[in-house]
């Protein structure tokens, strides 16, 4: 591939990725808008505790999926990796609008997360060497953006498609923009130069566990387990909060309609959040940022279990949704700096697939608070201790020395 071909393809890198990564805001958000239907209508017999087992099937498969492809992106490439995850995804996900049962609704959920899982790390990898230098962190709330407009997006459309066509048309909508997408990717989406540059026959052959091992060498060991610790608690936050927050306001006495209301505020608040997020990072730097995030989550979290008249609870929603969503993007801006090229796509996928299972501890939490009868207040005081934890992760992961090696490579930027 010609220097020329890649300079024009990479204007391409960061709206495709973007792009790809508002699919993955569609999933955040899409159960936890078509559960209260599901269970009001008592389709397939379904209960909080069934639904909890839906959700959590789902979230295994993107544990699968960011574990797999997280670390198959660094041997057979991120081009191929992330076309692959968005077009698997697209097609199971078309599927659940003709799901016969819950089981047959929750097998395909699980199989739509296997490729889905592996989007993120993937798409997250590819911007970051494509990023000017010095604004890796804007570079990765930039594209974190696009999640949270994908679920800002999900949840309007919730509003207005949940009363009128009900909850099947909300899957095939959101697997229709693959149709584009994916002709795109395929036309005008770069491999990755570092990739290309540090491929070799050998390396395709025993990539995947040297990959995975590179993990645990050259001092990164203290730095990969911190990062899994925080990322745990990080999407345990993220899947928590979108999969119940609408259920636990009706718990509170609030309508549905104001009730999904609020699951969008906290996704706007979110895409707020990323872009002076983003900002402070590049000022401050990623370790004090994020730290100072997940401290800062926990505090409007626990303000949640105050119940606040009119807009004043859409006030508050906000201001969370500021903090917590921003505190996982910027985890994921800490590996990209700590990791070097080499293994950095298998360091962002190790990290979001442990931040899976979180993701699947944060829906069984919401779901045993619900059935519990306890979620409001209790269950946001439950998610403030889950923000203190995150924080403290991100304090442990220090500075491995050879994040050296990153700091000075250079860098392209996207023109």
């Amino acid at each position: 591939m010609s220097s020329q071909v890649d300079a024009g393809r990479a204007r391409w890198v960061l709206p495709l990725c973007w792009t790809a990564v508002l699919l993955d805001g569609f999933d955040l958000v899409v159960l936890g808008s078509v559960l209260p239907v599901l269970l009001d209508a008592k389709e397939w017999g379904l209960t909080a505790a069934s639904a909890s087992v839906v959700s959590t099937v789902g979230l295994a498969g993107m544990t699968i999926g960011a574990l797999a492809i997280g670390t198959i992106t660094d041997v057979v490439g991120r081009r191929k990796a992330l076309i692959f995850a968005v077009a698997s995804f697209s097609v199971f996900t078309a599927l659940c609008a003709l799901a016969p049962s819950v089981f047959v609704f929750g097998l395909l959920r699980f199989l739509a997360g296997l490729g889905l899982g592996g989007c993120l790390p993937t798409a997250i990898a590819l911007v970051t060497e494509y990023a000017r230098a010095g604004k890796g962190g804007s570079a990765t709330t930039t594209i974190m953006t696009g999640y949270h407009v994908g679920a800002v997006l999900t949840a309007l459309l919730g509003i207005a498609v949940l009363p009128s066509l009900g909850w099947r048309a909300m899957f095939v909508i959101g697997a229709a923009p693959a149709l584009v997408l994916v002709p795109l990717m395929l036309r005008y989406l770069p491999e990755s130069a570092s990739f290309l540059r540090a491929t070799a026959p050998e390396r395709k052959l025993s990539g995947g566990a040297s990959a995975v091992a590179s993990l645990f060498r050259s001092g990164f060991t203290r730095a990969t387990l911190a990062f899994w610790v925080t990322s745990f608690m990080g999407l345990l936050l993220v899947y928590g909060l979108n999969t119940w927050l609408p259920q636990i306001m009706k718990s509170a006495g609030y309508p549905l309609g104001a009730a999904l209301g609020l699951l969008l505020t906290l996704n706007i608040g979110a895409v707020i959040g990323l872009v002076v997020a983003g900002a402070v990072a590049d000022r401050v730097g990623l370790r004090p940022s994020t730290i100072g995030w997940f401290a800062a989550s926990a505090v409007f979290l626990a303000a949640l279990s105050i119940k606040l008249p009119g807009i004043g609870v859409y006030v508050a929603v906000l201001i969370a949704g500021c903090f917590v969503f921003s505190s996982q993007v910027l985890v994921y801006a800490y590996i990209g700096r700590v990791y070097p090229a080499e293994n950095r796509a298998t360091g962002l996928g190790w990290s979001a697939g442990i931040g899976r299972i979180g993701a699947i501890c944060g829906p069984l939490l919401g779901g045993a608070m619900l059935t519990a009868g306890i979620a409001y207040p209790w269950g946001f005081y439950a998610f403030a201790v889950v923000g203190v934890l995150g924080a403290i992760g991100a304090a442990a992961v220090g500075r491995p020395a050879a994040a050296e090696v990153f700091e000075a490579e250079p860098t392209r930027q996207a023109s």
